[in-house]
């Protein structure tokens, strides 16, 4: 996966806004206002690119054990997200799972109300 389809394949999804809250390095995709996804650009230039990703705690597990590429979450909550290498060896399908997964497990996460507001909009 390459960085252009990373941040529209993020971007595409319902209610999702871009941040640089930290830095000027390290883009943020939430939704909600919370994050669901996030990347350092200066990885992507390196040819060392990443995304740390939400994931329900017994999966996170699981796909730590099956995949090298799959670490516990770098800067994060080590139960609840994991960094993925995008070094090309992960189906962009995966990786697409992945980022769904992450992305669900905030929206369910959000107020009755702001799920109805985002659900509501149009893309």
């Amino acid at each position: 996966m390459n960085l252009e389809t990373y941040y529209e394949y993020c971007l595409a999804k319902k209610g999702v806004t871009e941040h640089f809250p930290f830095d000027e390095d390290t883009l943020v995709f939430k939704v909600g206002g919370k994050l669901f996804a996030l990347s350092s650009l200066q990885q992507w230039e390196k040819n060392e690119p990443s995304v740390n990703l939400k994931c329900d705690p017994e999966r996170a597990q699981e796909l730590r054990a099956e995949y090298e590429e799959i670490k516990p979450g770098y800067h994060m909550n080590k139960v609840h997200w994991n960094t993925v290498a995008l070094n090309g060896s992960l189906p962009t399908g995966f990786i697409k799972e992945l980022i769904d997964h992450s992305y669900e497990l905030v929206f369910k996460s959000l107020t009755k109300k702001i799920q109805s507001e985002i659900t509501q909009l149009e893309n």
